[in-house]
């Protein structure tokens, strides 16, 4: 889309409405989570966001956090 263009899209939708403004954002986001999921309609990685039991691991994430960090800063204190 040329500048022009987008810049007449915008000023078209900057008249209309708020009811149908709310409806544009609904269509443009619509759009986007399509394009985002692709056209196999495979789910974008939101949607599995907050689908794991806790803890993933066995372990807490900030217990994980730390522990990863004191062992980084123990071994280079060995060197």
């Amino acid at each position: 889309m040329d500048p022009q263009t987008f810049e007449d899209v915008l000023q078209k939708a900057e008249e209309l409405p708020p009811d149908q403004c709310l409806m544009l954002i609904e269509r443009l986001v619509h759009r986007m989570r399509m394009a985002e999921t692709g056209l196999d309609g495979a789910p974008a990685w939101e949607d599995y966001a907050g689908s794991a039991t806790y803890p993933l691991c066995g372990e807490d994430a900030q217990e994980w956090v730390s522990r990863c960090r004191r062992e980084s800063d123990e071994a280079r204190a060995v060197k």
